[in-house]
């Protein structure tokens, strides 16, 4: 498209909107609002998501020994243990470490009360293991039952029914996710249709002499798409500034009233909540204008 072509493309465009004023902030308005919605429901789902990895990371599958291994035969367990693809940390847990722990944690620590009731012994001398964290816990069962088969290895602790559940929560929040973002997007698509199918209406006789002296499809449409692609970019950018400066509030407020969420969440930065947000938005303002008008112009400019 020649430069000429393009500046009066972008002028026919700007003065579209304004001969449909109350039309063209309609869709921007539904614009904002479908994608401010998309806005806090990421945010939203970005904090689950990093919660129930959170929770993920922090499950630990626990591999113990048969009576009587001894350290050389643990050392080539955990070797074969780290061949498996879907092991993503390894930790090794003696015998001793395993005491100490359970001693602090049951008995807070109180030595000299522990000593008078074991002894020297060690109550958990056959339980040395080693603790594994998985880099996809969907996997879990699968990974159990490759340890399980390594020579040696007496019992695999895991927890079966968390690992699940959370596997289940994620596809929950995936389906959620897609089904509101589809459904903004339809929503917005409409609007922006209307939007543009009054302007064709509008100046309908002057495309019908524009087609009538030759003038081709693209410079036609060229004025309603770069009228939707402005729609769409200006409703974009509006819910981008109101959720960023909005989030960081939202989540003082948060922390400061509901000291049980401050506990429990660990909010991820807004720099990291923007990062993959802003371009999704953008992306999605800016193709919905634009798809929209193309729909639309491709359904009407039939002269």
């Amino acid at each position: 498209m020649k430069i000429n072509t393009l500046g009066y493309s972008i002028k026919q465009g700007l003065k579209n909107i304004r001969r449909n004023l109350l039309f063209s902030l309609a869709s921007v308005g539904t614009i904002v609002a479908c994608l401010f919605l998309f806005g806090i429901f990421y945010s939203i789902v970005l904090n689950m998501e990093n919660e129930i990895q959170s929770v993920e990371d922090s499950l630990t599958i626990s591999v113990f020994f048969a009576e009587g291994t001894d350290e050389n035969r643990i050392a080539q367990i955990g070797d074969e243990l780290k061949a498996i693809k879907n092991i993503d940390t390894l930790n090794y847990i003696s015998a001793d470490k395993a005491w100490s722990s359970y001693v602090e944690d049951v008995y807070d620590g109180n030595e000299d009360y522990v000593h008078s009731v074991f002894g020297d012994d060690n109550p958990l001398v056959n339980s040395s293991s080693y603790e594994v964290t998985l880099k996809n816990i969907a996997k879990q069962e699968e990974t159990v039952s490759q340890i399980e088969k390594i020579d040696n290895v007496r019992r695999v602790n895991s927890s079966d029914g968390t690992a699940r559940s959370l596997n289940s929560l994620n596809r929950l929040v995936g389906y959620a996710s897609m089904g509101v973002i589809l459904i903004l997007l339809l929503v917005s698509l409409f609007l922006i249709s209307n939007t543009i199918t009054i302007g064709i209406s509008v100046r309908k006789e002057e495309i019908a002499i524009m087609k009538l002296i030759g003038a081709k499809d693209i410079f036609v449409r060229a004025p309603f798409l770069v009228e939707g692609v402005i729609i769409g970019l200006v409703g974009s950018l509006i819910p981008l500034g109101i959720i960023y400066f909005m989030y960081n509030s939202v989540i003082q407020y948060l922390t400061e009233h509901f000291t049980i969420v401050a506990n429990m969440m660990h909010f991820v930065p807004v720099g990291q909540v923007f990062k993959g947000m802003a371009p999704i938005a953008l992306l999605m303002g800016v193709g919905i204008g634009f798809f929209g008008s193309l729909i639309t112009t491709h359904k009407h400019l039939r002269v």
